[in-house]
């Protein structure tokens, strides 16, 4: 197990530090070796990111028809996938082409929610058992086990990789505006420096044009390298900044957004903006499929040792689910798993991620919530079937939520409870349990129900 796997259960913790006790804790653990910080396997994956991109056909196909057939076998010793390989009558030890996968039956976020500890690998124990949940891109919360010494390691390994893409370099200096919550207080504290990583943490909650003088304060003490920030947030930045005349007194080397959907207009107007390359990835919790812009190219190209991509049928606009069978996860593979997110496929490439837009939730002084943030991994949602939001007026927000067969009425205050700490003390909640939630013609499910107009 990593090291990092092993203080995981302390982030919080430290999170909610002072900041001299931060600092001087996460000084200490960044000088620690990355071996040991993140374990063998980060070694392993870093070689293999920056190795694939020289592979033939043929060589990626091996390693793909290998990864997939230890996931299958691994799959097959848990109740809930063997019962469902004996009726499809499928034997994963006889897997020899891609082809076979087909067979395999399609897993759901249903699926997840309702047999999840009937999907874990029994010769794994729950010291090897990294315990993560999501609210889900559309309004589904799931929870799911990542295995401890391998996910994580991997997916920082592959970040990096795809990073360098644009200029990023381990130990840059970076700036943050995603989902951290750095204040529950509308008039909080909007930032704090995390030692750990080098990076200054911006609370992508109080982005408003009367504080965006202190986002540039800080921003031009620290003087990052790269911003990573959700698309929504780089957006609102530079937009503010073109609207107030306030400046950056240094120059980034990169933007990296990930996360959200970001159009090739707004990519465009952030890098004539910034002066400064862009890059987006589509990636998710569960850790399935990751996919980034080329080194040339802005099209998502999925990295075939992450894990394996197929492509739904088409829907009424041409769109693609993305399935996706994960890799390396011998805990609980997920295999053929629905993500609910969709491609456009455009000349046989991935142009773009279509579905994750910016929804927003507004408070009773103006302040933008993105739920991208309100969906950043946290328990609250744990055992739920469906979530969705309600609004009307600023300030005011019902949360709508579906049980399923393991949700327990007093957790109710809890979930008030944590979602007011990220909302802000501008903003009045109410929790209302529904058999369902409002759904798209479609039949998706919506985050967001709302009547208020936001330009963005």
């Amino acid at each position: 197990m990593s090291l990092e796997d092993a203080l995981y259960p302390l982030l919080k913790l430290y999170e909610a530090a002072p900041q001299p006790v931060k600092s001087l804790a996460g000084r200490a653990y960044r000088a620690l070796p990355p071996s040991l910080r993140y374990g063998p396997s980060y070694t392993r994956f870093q070689n293999e990111a920056r190795e694939v991109e020289t592979w033939d056909a043929e060589t990626i196909r091996h390693y793909q028809i290998k990864a997939l057939r230890e996931s299958l076998i691994a799959a097959a010793k848990a109740p809930f996938y063997a019962e469902r390989f004996a009726t499809s009558g499928i034997d994963p030890a006889k897997f020899e082409t891609l082809e076979q996968l087909a067979d395999y039956p399609l897993l759901t976020k249903q699926d997840l929610i309702l047999h999840r500890e009937q999907m874990v690998n029994p010769e794994f124990d729950a010291k090897q058992r990294l315990y993560i949940t999501t609210g889900g891109s559309s309004g589904v919360p799931v929870g799911f086990y990542l295995h401890k010494g391998v996910s994580r390691p991997k997916e920082q390994a592959y970040l990096e990789a795809q990073w360098s893409r644009r200029g990023y370099r381990v130990g840059d200096r970076v700036a943050v505006i995603r989902g951290s919550v750095t204040s529950s207080k509308a008039g909080g504290a909007i930032s704090y420096y995390d030692a750990t990583r080098n990076w200054l943490i911006l609370s992508s909650y109080h982005l408003t044009l009367e504080r965006l003088p202190e986002y540039v304060a800080a921003l031009n003490r620290f003087r990052p390298q790269h911003l990573h920030a959700y698309p929504s947030a780089a957006l609102m930045l530079a937009r503010g900044l073109e609207q107030t005349g306030l400046k950056l007194d240094f120059k980034l080397t990169s933007v990296l957004c990930g996360s959200e959907k970001l159009t090739g207009e707004s990519q465009q107007y952030l890098e004539h903006f910034f002066k400064a390359p862009v890059f987006h990835w589509y990636g998710h919790s569960e850790r399935v499929v990751l996919a980034a812009q080329g080194r040339t190219s802005n099209h998502l190209h999925f990295w075939p040792t992450y894990g394996f991509v197929e492509f739904g049928e088409p829907d009424g606009q041409g769109n693609c689910e993305i399935i996706g069978t994960s890799f390396h996860n011998h805990v609980m593979p997920l295999i053929r798993y629905r993500t609910g997110d969709y491609a456009k496929i455009t000349n046989g490439e991935v142009s773009e991620i279509v579905g994750r837009d910016y929804e927003f939730l507004v408070s009773a002084t103006s302040r933008r919530i993105s739920l991208t943030a309100i969906n950043m991994h946290d328990s609250i949602f744990d055992g739920l079937l469906a979530v969705q939001f309600f609004q009307e007026h600023a300030g005011v927000v019902e949360c709508r939520f579906q049980p399923g067969p393991q949700w327990q009425s007093n957790r109710e205050p809890a979930m008030q409870a944590g979602l007011l700490k990220k909302l802000g003390d501008d903003f009045t909640l109410t929790l209302q349990q529904v058999s369902e939630v409002e759904k798209t013609t479609a039949g998706k499910h919506k985050w967001l129900v709302t009547n208020l107009k936001i330009v963005n």
